[in-house]
């Protein structure tokens, strides 16, 4: 519809209804009229587009993808229960048994799990390579290897892969290149612009932002999400058109937000990189960062997300959640409230100690997710907490 991310982000919406509403109504139904038997049959032969079912498709659902398709510029999206039923219908709908993914070692403990633990069960094969490491990832394609599966930036050690580089590497061996985009949005990146054939969303995060609801989206190339859709259709990881419409008002103010999450998460990581009491910090975007060119040759903002590690291990990254006063401890991310998390012991605790060391995940990790708050208050509240917690 436009040329600016605001305006499609706050314009697209379903078509206008007799009832000339302003603002998008909630679809709260389980199914559809025909108008006749003729148009019942071509329904369900795909010789018509239309809504039949809402496990198939609803007018808020649509209007969602619909709408991130044009923030992510892809050709295609399905919205779906939740992130990860995003993160497994994309790998699941187009692997077979004896297949192979390829991906970075850094990624979500759920998805993990599913590599390593769920689709074994179906004699889907799975390897990991490091971010920096370009030997590994030649070395880990096998001649059944039909995925690559990438977050950047990491959860949540935030190492940045390079798009343009695992794009062109996926390319010249026909593998299929999924981008997990949840940190940073499609406002701040956009995989499909460098190449990447799908791109997978927990909607629960920064593109809700407040919260609220449980999403996921899978949006990427027609012919794949051809595929995508078909195994959704038949298994119903759907959404609810409460969630989508919930979500797709909340874009409308996602540009917004991600500059203040951004500001915000900037001047936290500054603050934290001269405190005594800190070993390191992450943050795409400061100096300190090996990958701060990467990340702002893809990045538009260096996002919400910022990562440190207290002096002092396991125990004094307790002491330190435990010594705040208001921020939230939750597992989740994105949030416009500040929330804090230790991912040793939380998101990342089924990985060993190995894995989580060979990750970044540090024991004394802190992940800290950038709300909306007044700075000066959010870095008063880490201050104090790292007092508190020696």
């Amino acid at each position: 519809m436009f040329e600016n991310f605001e305006s499609d982000a706050v314009r697209i919406q379903t078509e206008r209804t007799s009832q000339r509403e302003h603002s998008t109504p909630l679809f709260l139904t389980s199914s559809f009229i025909f108008d006749d038997s003729e148009q019942a049959r071509a329904l369900f032969a795909d010789e018509i587009q239309g809504n039949i079912y809402t496990r198939f498709s609803n007018p808020n659902n649509n209007e969602l993808i619909e709408k991130l398709c044009r923030l992510e510029k892809t050709e295609d999206g399905l919205a779906t229960a939740s992130g990860m039923a995003a993160v497994f219908i994309s790998m699941f709908s187009l692997l077979k048994s004896g297949d192979h993914v390829l991906a970075s070692r850094s990624v979500f403990g759920s998805t993990h799990q599913v590599l390593t633990q769920i689709f074994p069960r179906f004699n889907i094969d799975y390897s990991y390579a490091d971010v920096g490491k370009i030997n590994e990832w030649e070395e880990g394609v096998k001649p059944n290897t039909k995925i690559v599966f990438i977050e950047t930036p990491s959860n949540p050690a935030l190492d940045i892969i390079d798009l343009e580089w695992i794009s062109a590497f996926c390319k010249k061996r026909n593998l299929i290149l999924i981008v997990d985009n949840c940190f940073c949005t499609p406002y701040i990146q956009r995989p499909a612009e460098w190449g990447a054939d799908l791109v997978v969303h927990s909607g629960t995060k920064f593109l809700d932002g407040q919260g609220r609801v449980i999403a996921g989206a899978v949006l990427g190339r027609k012919d794949l999400m051809k595929e995508i859709r078909f195994i959704a259709r038949a298994t119903g990881p759907s959404l609810s058109p409460m969630n989508s419409w919930i979500i797709s008002k909340s874009l409308e103010t996602l540009a917004i937000r991600m500059e203040k999450h951004s500001e915000n998460a900037t001047k936290l990581a500054e603050f934290l990189e001269t405190h005594s009491e800190v070993d390191f910090v992450k943050y795409p975007f400061l100096k300190s960062h090996p990958q701060m060119a990467l990340a702002k040759k893809q990045m538009k903002l260096g996002g919400g997300v910022v990562t440190f590690s207290v002096k002092g291990g396991l125990e004094r990254g307790r002491r330190f959640l435990d010594a705040l006063k208001w921020f939230s401890l939750t597992a989740n991310l994105g949030d416009s409230r500040t929330t804090a998390t230790h991912p040793a012991s939380t998101t990342h605790s089924k990985l060993k100690e190995e894995e989580r060391l060979a990750v970044g995940i540090s024991p004394g990790l802190i992940r800290i997710s950038v709300g909306l708050e007044h700075i000066d208050d959010i870095i008063e509240e880490v201050n104090q907490a790292l007092s508190a917690s020696k």
